[in-house]
């Protein structure tokens, strides 16, 4: 359990904050899941009226406000069109901490967080078991999105179709970088991400490629953690708190001009959660964390606004393949990215970018929201799925692996033939073909 103090702390901030909601429903409006409910309790107006009695609530029925709090995306929707300005991430993420710390975590979240995930060597070693055994328990689902499907019923898995785990991560084929500054005099830090490192590990090399290429250094040290969203969101501030430092003691051993992530999803929490969640206590941790979160960049951002885009025109017999763009929550609504990656997929005169229906709309992956409430995340997911086939594309790009991921299981599950691409993927094919 979370320390009295911290608890308390928590929860002075959160009375502050929920003082600032008028109530005034605007959150309806782009809420994915209360679009698929209709629940006030599903909304965040009626996440923030339960939360102003949270203190009574935690002793009367504790498990159902962590329920209700639970069943959320997390995708920021409506802290981004909130006309008072509400920190609704921020007091949800809190008010999960409050809960866990009150409530302590289930036996399979310990095991999961603590035991695994809060030690890099057991995860990366858990995961490159995983991969050796996959296929017993899988098989090939759609070849060319590249999914597959369990082989036996599951009740985990028996209605995914998902990307299996890379047979070799990319920490096994580069384990660490140091190069020097090219002509583009910058040098960066290089944070590949889980996802990236055990699903996607082809997104890892075109990112140096692409680095390479425009004479930027890299500082990619060995044993990177994971962001620690997955502990965050789950109210798990030891295991959060744990890989903030262990990320920060590895790359602390290299000065660079700014840390690039291809992942949307910890470019944000870096950017954002690590200054707001780390612990308070250590004043030397919390000036290190804001000095990192300062540097923190998309690899899109990076590119167009640090070093600046190759670029040509369309040669008159190139017959450009046609791709969509879907925008990540936790780099449009989160960050503010959303021209950077088009102007990746711009870059590369083999592609005219075609634009879906309401591309900002959440996919519904929302992290474990996806493992609890697989059928409203895919419901959720179907509505993405409609407006990327509506804009006639061959290619979907979006610069998060875990949008690319649910994606991949709607396309896979309705039979397209829509290949999932990364933005940065797209403009390596036209800089290093």
């Amino acid at each position: 359990m979370s320390s009295i103090k911290e608890l308390t702390r928590l929860m002075q901030e959160l009375d502050d904050q929920l003082g600032v909601c008028m109530r005034c429903g605007m959150c309806q409006a782009v809420c994915p899941l209360f679009a698929e409910t209709g629940l006030e309790s599903d909304v965040a107006r009626g996440k923030l009226a339960l939360l102003e009695g949270l203190v009574q609530e935690l002793f009367k029925d504790p498990r159902g406000v962590q329920e209700r709090l639970n069943k959320c995306l997390l995708c920021g929707s409506c802290a981004a069109n909130c006309p008072s300005g509400v920190s609704v991430m921020e007091i949800f993420i809190k008010a999960r901490v409050i809960l866990t710390g009150f409530m302590g975590l289930s036996p399979a979240k310990k095991v999961i967080l603590r035991g695994v995930l809060s030690q890099p060597e057991i995860f990366d070693s858990m995961v490159e078991w995983g991969s050796k055994f996959q296929k017993i328990f899988t098989r090939p689902a759609n070849e060319c999105i590249g999914t597959s499907c369990a082989r036996f019923v599951s009740p985990l898995l028996s209605n995914r179709h998902f990307k299996p785990l890379a047979p070799v991560p990319f920490h096994r084929m580069i384990p660490y970088l140091n190069t020097d500054p090219g002509r583009s005099g910058i040098k960066v830090a290089l944070y590949v991400g889980c996802l990236i490192d055990k699903i996607f590990p082809d997104i890892a090399q075109d990112v140096i490629d692409v680095l390479n290429h425009h004479g930027v250094g890299i500082f990619m040290p060995e044993g990177q953690g994971c962001c620690g969203i997955p502990a965050i969101s789950s109210g798990d501030a030891v295991t959060f708190n744990s890989l903030v430092r262990h990320n920060l003691e590895i790359f602390d051993a290299e000065k660079f001009d700014y840390l690039v992530t291809s992942c949307a999803t910890c470019t944000s929490t870096i950017k954002g959660i690590w200054p707001m969640m780390v612990d308070k206590d250590s004043g030397y941790v919390k000036t290190r964390v804001e000095k990192i979160a300062q540097k923190t960049l998309d690899i899109n951002q990076f590119l167009v606004s640090k070093i600046g885009l190759e670029n040509v025109k369309l040669d008159d017999h190139v017959d450009p393949v046609n791709v969509t763009y879907h925008d990540p929550c936790h780099l449009k609504k989160s960050l503010g990215v959303f021209a950077e990656p088009r102007s990746l997929i711009k870059a590369n005169p083999g592609y005219r970018l075609q634009e879906m229906p309401e591309s900002d709309w959440c996919c519904g992956l929302g992290g474990s929201f996806n493992l609890q409430y697989y059928e409203l995340s895919a419901k959720i997911g179907k509505l993405k799925l409609n407006n990327i086939k509506a804009s006639g594309c061959h290619v979907v790009a979006t610069g998060c692996p875990a949008c690319m991921l649910q994606i991949s299981d709607m396309l896979s599950k309705s039979g397209d033939n829509i290949i999932v691409k990364h933005p940065v993927e797209i403009y390596k094919e036209f800089i290093l073909p």
